[in-house]
């Protein structure tokens, strides 16, 4: 008797446990499933939230010595704290850039950077990552890239 409650009670722990696994597993790939791409350098990237529409393009700057400079402008419903843009290397991992967005008005914010580039390549692909402090704010943006070539 005892034996089969303690083996009832067993199978019901481990069905909870799968259970709680399956959702969190789920939860995860439909968020990534969700987000689409968007080129920065083909035009700006828009896309709404609960708080509002938001709006980021990038224009590359001419001229030498800074080939690989630009310049990202945001607009946002609102303004995060210590808001980043945060740099990180796509088609290969060469580390990752915090760049600080400048207030410009209520909503509008402005960074200029320039690009690292890899000494092996003659083109590196970069994601632009917007986060306030630590926290990403990119769970219902569009995933934000570009492509930097010598």
């Amino acid at each position: 008797m005892m034996l089969r409650v303690l083996g009832v009670f067993g199978f019901l722990i481990a069905g909870i446990g799968m259970t709680f696994w399956a959702l969190q597993y789920s939860g995860d790939s439909e968020e990534e499933v969700a987000r689409a791409e968007c080129d920065l350098l083909a035009g700006p990237c828009a896309w709404n939230t609960s708080e509002g529409q938001w709006q980021v393009s990038l224009e590359p700057q001419q001229g030498a010595p800074a080939q690989h400079r630009y310049v990202l402008n945001v607009e946002a419903p609102g303004a995060p704290d210590r808001f980043l843009a945060v740099l990180r290397g796509r088609s290969m991992y060469m580390g990752e850039y915090p760049v600080p967005l400048r207030q410009q008005s209520d909503t509008r914010f402005i960074a200029e950077f320039e690009a690292p580039l890899c000494a092996t390549g003659s083109e590196m692909v970069w994601q632009i990552d917007l986060q306030s402090g630590q926290k990403k704010l990119g769970s219902v943006s569009p995933i934000l890239f570009f492509q930097a070539k010598t």
